[in-house]
């Protein structure tokens, strides 16, 4: 039985957009209809390249009639204004992290998406890798028994340039979000956010009041632990680890490599390439999983998307643990 492909319209097509645009393009269930940028050169480019209409209005797209589902890749500070008109046009749609920097704009928003009827799923990408999410399953199934420690470790390759640090809401709202995110995915309930930070090599986290370097512990309801690892420079590569560990073992993810090509000869045994730089090879098969989980919930067919509340949820912990970082103290917290 064939399917009509789902008509995307993809809001913003700047380095984030254009992977979702190769990956709709690559999907056999998916096609690109509309793009949509205020800089309209990169509309038309990715349009050349992917397909689809061009405009520089987004109404034109939720006004178009030619689209099943919406892809928001802009801005952050767009993304609230863009959820609504998606929701008042019936159209499902699929946000990028995070909804918004402000917990008190998510939540004016939170109702309307609660009595929509319209899919809204949010673009946590990082529950789709293939090894994370095997873990996942595993721990669920009992595996290494009742799960104890979390140990997460995200590093990025270098720091972000100034002017993106001075927009991003920090290190917490901006890149540790993904692993808060990935805390709930094991671990839902978590309670208490303990965090600290220093800018200790970027003169754009000083200048702005951001951390370059942060950990972050919290706590599950059941006592288990979470730690979390972050550096926004990683003389290595793109740093990506994840250990579960519990009374009847533990399974580790470890960061992948550039080829699975070791060398041994009479000065080295066993010397092997560096691990992958950037988030894109790291995370190409989780952008395409993401996207047919996605169309799976626009079909209404069961679905694994991440949705407005773990989106809600992810900030609210980015909150605590700037609060926590900035006062020196643990943050008791509620996600409901």
């Amino acid at each position: 039985m064939t399917t009509t492909p789902i008509r995307f319209g993809l809001i913003g097509t700047g380095r984030i957009g254009q992977v979702h645009a190769r990956s709709i393009a690559a999907d056999p269930d998916t096609e690109l209809a509309w793009v949509c940028d205020p800089i309209v050169a990169g509309a038309e480019a990715v349009a050349a390249r992917y397909g689809g209409r061009v405009t520089t209005a987004a109404e034109d797209v939720f006004a178009s009639g030619g689209v099943d589902a919406v892809l928001i890749a802009s801005p952050t500070p767009t993304h609230i204004d863009l959820i609504s008109a998606a929701v008042d046009a019936g159209i499902p749609v699929l946000c990028e992290k995070p909804i918004d920097l402000d917990i008190a704009r998510v939540d004016t928003l939170r109702p309307k998406v609660a009595s929509a009827g319209v899919p809204v799923a949010l673009g946590f990408n990082r529950r789709f890798d293939p090894a994370f999410a095997s873990v996942r399953a595993r721990v669920a199934a009992g595996e290494i028994g009742e799960l104890e420690q979390l140990s997460i470790v995200s590093r990025d390759p270098s720091a972000p340039p100034a002017a993106y640090v001075a927009v991003s809401g920090g290190i917490f709202r901006d890149m540790t979000i993904h692993d808060f995110d990935m805390a709930r995915f094991f671990l839902p309930d978590i309670v208490e956010v303990q965090a600290t930070g220093g800018a200790l090599f970027d003169a754009g986290a000083r200048e702005h009041g951001d951390f370059d370097t942060a950990v972050v512990v919290l706590r599950a309801a059941s006592g288990a632990v979470v730690t979390i690892t972050n550096s926004r420079h990683s003389a290595v590569g793109y740093d990506q680890r994840l250990e579960a560990f519990g009374a009847g073992g533990m399974l580790q993810v470890a960061n992948a490599r550039t080829s699975l090509v070791s060398l041994s000869t009479a000065s080295a045994v066993e010397a092997k390439p560096p691990y992958q730089d950037f988030f894109l090879e790291r995370y190409a098969e989780a952008y395409a999983a993401e996207l047919r989980a996605f169309v799976s919930l626009v079909r209404g067919e069961p679905s694994t998307s991440p949705t407005f509340e773990d989106g809600r949820a992810a900030l609210l912990l980015a909150d605590a643990a700037q609060r926590s970082a900035e006062q020196h103290a643990a943050v008791p917290v509620d996600l409901g």
